[in-house]
């Protein structure tokens, strides 16, 4: 679903038009800010490859857009960050027609992608607990975990590469994940 431009919303250049212009004196705005920058910064600079530049203007444009729709929904509406993320794709989506870039949108989020800087400790924490979570998988389990997620194969590549059938990597896939979020059940959410 497609999201109104600013144009044909509200006009940014010309608020005396005579339309109504949402109020920001809740703080609704810094909060939407600060509450889904990170995230759509990190989301939209994986699906344009690292420009960060321009990641950040689709970032503004979409938290603009956020802030203009708020005008057409009920009150204490906000939008949900699934919501944001489909705007700022969708503006990149449009961006590449326009420009004719013919780039591969990656939608593959892995944590070694992060552009912004990690924390070290945070960083060897998560590592630890990872190695420790696949050590308890049983080898084709981990096997298949490292082609489909490490390397980025997909299930053909990864069937190929292990010599085994692509049905038996989806599935293999799926209970090794099923197994992890079932041993460790505070970290599902975050897998999911």
């Amino acid at each position: 679903m497609r999201t109104p431009t600013p144009s044909s919303a509200v006009p940014r250049s010309a608020p005396d038009t005579g339309e109504a212009m949402p109020s920001s004196h809740d703080g609704s705005v810094r909060k939407l800010y600060e509450e889904h920058h990170g995230p759509l910064l990190r989301y939209v600079s994986s699906l344009i490859r690292g420009d960060r530049q321009r990641a950040e203007d689709f970032v503004q444009e979409t938290l603009v857009r956020a802030w203009l729709s708020t005008a057409n929904q009920p009150p204490g509406w906000s939008p949900s960050r699934a919501w944001l993320m489909r705007v700022a794709h969708n503006l990149v989506i449009d961006w590449s027609r326009r420009e004719r870039v013919h780039t591969d949108i990656q939608h593959e989020h892995t944590l070694d992608k992060h552009l912004e800087p990690v924390d070290p400790m945070s960083q060897a924490v998560q590592r630890r607990f990872m190695v420790h979570a696949l050590s308890r998988l049983s080898l084709a389990h981990r096997e298949v975990l490292f082609y489909v997620y490490v390397l980025g194969c997909t299930g053909t590549d990864a069937a190929d590469a292990l010599g085994i059938p692509p049905g038996t990597v989806k599935s293999r896939t799926h209970h090794a994940i099923r197994e992890l979020r079932r041993r460790h059940p505070e970290h599902a959410l975050a897998a999911a």
